[in-house]
């Protein structure tokens, strides 16, 4: 009996250990996130008030606008913080200089500043798009007050800079002292499971016939950790010195997994298209092969145990098959005895040479992989270039909305001389800033004015009834806490992002505690009605005026997205990959962002994203071929002139997308084939020659596939 009870305590607490593990790795990590929160932000305005700083609010709402679950994401957010703080301190005493006692010419110099780094904080994303955010808001939170008395301009950027950094610098000690979560770590554990991920995808794939639909979205999952990755890794460089000494590796780590995704969709997609043709017979000579790949990378064991020695033995199986492949597939088609038309020789040449591709586009990954475990290693210095783009519409217009918006606020504050006005002006700089990154802007606006109603009526009934009855900074800490926690909770929550944030920054702008506490509700209450209009006049113009939404921003990125082949034509070869990938994979994570709103533009764009990559990377293939093929030109003097030719069909299609356009593009590209299809026969016995061919080849006979696959965009219009 005793033993019995003995087994069910044991199970008991194996039980609760694990719930506990499960809780703390979950929803215990948002309460540490908090905890850390509150401690720095109280941290902050103690410092503020012993040090009798002017307004230790400040230094409260940095620090809300600040702390982040991950240290590195504090860190890199506090450099970029400094930057823009220091910028807009700038601009701000810059502005003052220039127009001295004139408070109209100052405040239409604002709004122009104001509006160009937002604009340029949607071009440049990740944190630099916060540096530039703050670049605009500080100017703004600095000058504003200041206009009407410019002789306290230089003295309020100080102090101003003063209390920005004090938040910084307490945000960034608490989050690194007190349990603290490493990006580094975040980042190992998001590249062991995307390799163990991928390769049990990538097997599955080779033997199985997944639908297209199931495989576009998981190409979208896939979408979506190239730009988590990359995010990451930006941030995990400013915490770790080992993650800096790696961080080129890590790039390039990045961009071959966007290759190997592409290769990945273009053998799947080819041998769909052959599979259901005529020629399905070339489907049963290749399969024993790819089966054969999906045995090699197939991830078997638990994620956890996949360590540098699993993978680099992955990489020395795939390396040996791909060496094989070519050879012991010719000798199988030999065996077979089989006799093959033009037209089945030419999938089974592309077909090889694709399965190739993806081998070694594997050995690629894995060997970058491993190379992550040394410290010093020779791909450490080549360069990786992650390209950002953003549609230049986009950016103007958000120019325009925000230089509108601020100068009809000024404007109406200066004419009606509103006690007020200087903080709506201010509210309208941070809304459209923090909006401007945001799928849905007016929604986020009109969250952020519901926050900051929030803010004014909890801030009035701070400032009323509880600010009078406390005595003691311990007492002060203890009654903000449960205010405070619950902003910042609703922080956390993705869709309540907006009311949290918004909650946070001005309940510490309005009622934050200062020094010297002045009790004017009514003051407060006149500026959180400011704030409230300013919010809810960015929802209006976003929603009415200037609206940014879908569908006409789908139409433009998907536009700028078909403008990618045209890059690949065009450009130079040397690094054009890299550029191309990470441009293509950051424009389709904006669309993403865009899914829940349009699924169906969504899915369109998906389609001409695949298109797209499928035809840049032959493209690109091709033109890499001509340049290291140097004989092509003596024996077919006019294939450089029927490349070209090519390449501008190609670029013209995809600018174009007609009827018309698809049909040259085709017959440009069944021209060019027929000529490689006579170089081989006059290569007999040149086996190097002869297989560089047959890749020139292999790359325009995959672009006439893609081009005339029913599921292709072209055949949607």
């Amino acid at each position: 009996m005793e033993m019995t009870v003995s087994r069910a305590e044991r199970a008991w607490l194996r039980s609760m250990r694990m719930h506990v593990s499960h809780w703390g790795a979950t929803n215990g990590l948002i309460w540490l996130h908090l905890a850390k929160t509150l401690i720095a932000a109280f941290l902050a305005m103690g410092i503020a008030m012993k040090l009798e700083i002017p307004a230790p609010r400040t230094a409260m709402a940095t620090v809300f606008v600040l702390m982040q679950p991950l240290s590195g994401m504090v860190l890199s957010k506090s450099f970029y913080r400094v930057l823009g703080t220091l910028a807009g301190a700038i601009a701000a005493v810059a502005l003052g200089a220039l127009f001295p006692q004139q408070a109209s010419l100052y405040v239409v110099g604002m709004s122009l500043w104001v509006a160009l780094c937002t604009a340029a904080a949607i071009r440049y994303r990740s944190f630099q798009w916060y540096a530039f955010v703050l670049a605009g808001y500080t100017a703004a939170l600095i000058g504003i007050p200041t206009v009407l008395n410019p002789d306290g301009l230089f003295i309020a950027a100080l102090n101003r800079g003063a209390e920005v950094l004090l938040g910084i610098l307490c945000s960034g000690l608490v989050s690194a002292i007190v349990f603290p979560q490493w990006s580094g770590t975040r980042l190992k554990h998001m590249r062991r499971e995307r390799f163990a991920n991928f390769s049990t995808f990538a097997a599955r794939s080779l033997t199985e016939d997944i639908d297209a639909t199931a495989f576009r979205a998981r190409y979208g999952e896939f979408v979506d950790s190239v730009v988590g990755f990359e995010t990451t890794r930006a941030f995990a460089s400013f915490e770790d010195p080992d993650i800096r000494a790696r961080t080129k590796r890590l790039a390039r780590l990045n961009s071959d997994f966007m290759d190997l995704c592409t290769r990945l969709h273009a053998l799947h997609r080819f041998m769909s298209r052959v599979g259901m043709s005529d020629r399905a017979r070339i489907v049963g000579i290749v399969t024993p092969f790819a089966q054969e790949l999906a045995h090699l990378i197939a991830v078997h064991s638990d994620p956890a145990m996949v360590d540098d020695i699993y993978v680099g033995e992955k990489a020395a199986s795939v390396a040996t098959f791909r060496n094989m492949l070519s050879a012991q597939a010719r000798a199988a088609l030999n065996d077979t005895g089989e006799l093959l038309n033009e037209e089945e020789q030419l999938d089974f040449d592309t077909a090889i040479e694709l399965l190739e591709a993806f081998a070694s586009g594997y050995v690629r990954y894995a060997q970058t992989y491993v190379s992550l475990a040394y410290q010093r290693h020779a791909l450490e210095d080549t360069e990786v270039k992650y390209v950002v783009k953003t549609n230049r519409y986009v950016v103007l217009l958000t120019f325009v909305t925000t230089a509108v918006i601020l100068g009809t606020i000024g404007a109406f504050w200066l004419s009606s001389d509103w006690p007020s006005g200087g903080y709506a002006i201010i509210g309208a700089a941070a809304t459209a800033a923090l909006s401007s990154n945001s799928p849905k802007p007016a929604r986020f606006c009109m969250q952020m004015a519901g926050g900051a109603v929030a803010a004014t009526a909890m801030g009035y009934l701070a400032l009323a009834f509880l600010y009078p009855n406390i005595t003691g900074f311990p007492l002060l800490c203890y009654v903000l806490a449960p205010l405070l926690g619950f902003g910042a909770f609703l922080a956390t929550r993705p869709k309540l992002t907006g009311y949290g944030v918004s909650f946070c920054i001005f309940f510490c702008v309005l009622a934050g505690p200062d020094n010297v506490i002045h009790y004017m509700p009514q003051q407060l209450l006149n500026n959180g009605l400011a704030l409230t209009i300013s919010m809810l006049a960015c929802a209006l113009a976003f929603a009415v005026v200037f609206p940014v939404e879908i569908p006409w921003r789908l139409a433009a990125l998907t536009r700028d997205l078909r403008g990618q082949v045209r890059l690949t034509c065009t450009a130079l070869p040397d690094g054009l990959k890299e550029i191309f990938q990470s441009s293509t994979h950051d424009m389709m994570s904006q669309l993403r962002a865009l899914a829940p709103q349009h699924p169906k533009g969504y899915d369109d764009a998906l389609l001409w994203m695949l298109a797209v990559l499928e035809i840049g990377h032959a493209a690109i293939d091709l033109r890499t071929e001509n340049r290291d093929a140097h004989f092509v030109t003596i024996i077919r003097p006019e294939w450089l002139a029927l490349t070209d030719r090519t390449m501008g069909k190609l670029s013209r299609l995809f600018d174009d997308p007609t009827k018309a356009n698809l049909t040259q593009c085709i017959a440009a590209i069944d021209a060019q084939i027929g000529v490689a299809g006579n170089m081989l026969d006059e290569l007999y016995g040149a086996t190097h020659k002869i297989q560089q061919v047959r890749r020139m080849r292999a790359c325009l006979r995959f672009m006439r596939s893609t081009l005339i696959d029913k599921e292709a965009p072209f055949h949607f219009r």
